[in-house]
């Protein structure tokens, strides 16, 4: 009994870590700027690379917020990120999508207010309040905001798995990684991506309607 056990662990971890492995080779090629320090901006490089898939939108997935309705350091790196490559012109439009399941916590507001006060014209600025996971906010871009390519903004332990849901969905994506700090809690993040990419995986297989869908708000549309 006891060896079986062993059998069914050691099969369910090389299960976990083959998947994880796929996920992350997979897409690691799609990550074409990584913003490693405070202030970082793109180069002309990396914008040209990422303007080569004439992207829709730059999608920011969305995190923490204060009480207050400030961003995290973690959601206000990749706000930056993506400002900068919208300053750039690499895309016309952000789309910002994160959790406002609740009347007293809004992710989305707070990240739209970061992106106003930066400048951002208010017109270009599409907002998913139901964007409660990432495989939600992607599957939402693609059936809700119609979205055919995309820059996908998040930190690059979140990216592959971000960019694989992109692929599965149909969309053409790549990947801008907001690393510029090492942050809090950290490691427990990158363990718990671990499983949220098994998850994941699973889940583009058999692609369950999110949350809530709704009416079709197409981000190109003018």
């Amino acid at each position: 009994m006891f060896s079986a056990l062993i059998k069914i662990a050691v099969a369910a971890a090389v299960i976990v870590i083959g998947l994880n492995f796929y996920v992350i080779k997979s897409t690691e090629s799609q990550i074409n700027a990584n913003y490693e320090m405070p202030e970082d901006t793109a180069t002309r490089e990396e914008v040209e690379d990422l303007s080569s898939i004439s992207p829709d939108c730059i999608l920011v997935l969305g995190a923490s917020v204060t009480s207050d309705g400030v961003p995290s350091p973690i959601l206000q790196d990749r706000l930056d990120t993506a400002i900068d490559l919208y300053n750039k012109g690499v895309a016309p439009k952000l789309l910002l999508s994160g959790d406002n399941g609740q009347m007293v916590y809004n992710e989305v507001k707070a990240m739209q207010n970061y992106a106003l006060e930066a400048g951002v014209d208010e017109n270009d600025i599409y907002l998913d309040h139901a964007g409660f996971s990432t495989y939600e906010s992607i599957y939402r871009a693609k059936y809700i905001f119609k979205v055919d390519s995309m820059i996908v903004v998040t930190q690059t332990y979140h990216l592959y798995r971000s960019l694989y849901g992109c692929r599965r969905m149909g969309i053409t994506a790549m990947g801008a990684a907001a690393d510029q700090y090492t942050y809090a809690g950290q490691e427990k993040r990158e363990i718990r991506e671990v499983l949220a990419r098994d998850k994941d995986f699973v889940k583009w297989i058999f692609k369950p309607q999110p949350t809530f869908l709704g009416d079709a708000v197409p981000i190109s549309a003018e």
